[in-house]
């Protein structure tokens, strides 16, 4: 039983895993057990190339950034459970945690978040309910979103990601698997606001 477990291992899956990872000396945190299915084949960051993005160097691929993202994870926060080449085929709620069902195996969690692409390819079964038209995306490129209210679809049931309805730009992605990564801190905190920083030494 996860926890956490986040479905999608692209820019909003990768960066709220890292949030979630680097919590864990807090003691509402210490003792969760989180896992991300790093599915990446339908991530955009397959073919993007990098020149206007904060802190990376002109000239990054996105496909380096999937690669290395996972090996930051591990390194980091290896306690974080990576499940590789699997694909989730469907989700579905139990009494009080879902089951999410992959190609090879079914797991089971508290909490989900999807943060897998925004094509009308997605198909997770599960979520027919919550699927409609992107609402920033022109119509003929026949993207969709899971319908949500600041990233919750249901209870304990989050999105992130272009899939949340966001535009597919990287920073933004990034940002929204944060936010939900926060989300999730602060109800384990009990409601109390939440966020993880790490800080620099102070030279002497």
């Amino acid at each position: 039983m996860f926890d956490a477990l986040i479905i999608g291992g692209g820019a909003a899956g990768l960066s709220c895993a890292l949030i979630l990872g680097s919590a864990k000396p807090k003691p509402y945190a210490e003792d969760k057990k989180i896992g991300i299915i790093v599915h990446q084949r339908s991530s955009h960051l397959q073919t993007a190339l990098f020149n206007n993005v904060l802190g990376l160097p002109p000239g990054t691929l996105g496909t380096n950034i999937l690669k290395d993202g996972k090996k930051q994870l591990s390194n980091l926060y290896p306690h974080i459970t990576q499940i590789d080449k699997e694909k989730v085929t469907s989700i579905e709620k139990e009494k009080d945690f879902f089951i999410v069902s992959t190609n090879k195996n079914s797991y089971r969690t508290k909490l989900a978040v999807i943060a897998v692409g925004y094509t009308s390819l997605m198909t997770i079964k599960g979520l027919e309910d919550y699927t409609e038209p992107h609402p920033r995306e022109a119509i003929a490129k026949d993207r969709i979103w899971l319908k949500n209210t600041d990233h919750l679809i249901a209870e304990n049931l989050y999105v992130a990601g272009t899939l949340a309805g966001w535009r597919s730009q990287f920073s933004v992605a990034c940002g929204s698997g944060s936010h939900v990564a926060t989300d999730i801190l602060t109800l384990w905190n009990d409601g109390k606001h939440s966020k993880v920083h790490d800080k620099a030494i102070e030279p002497l």
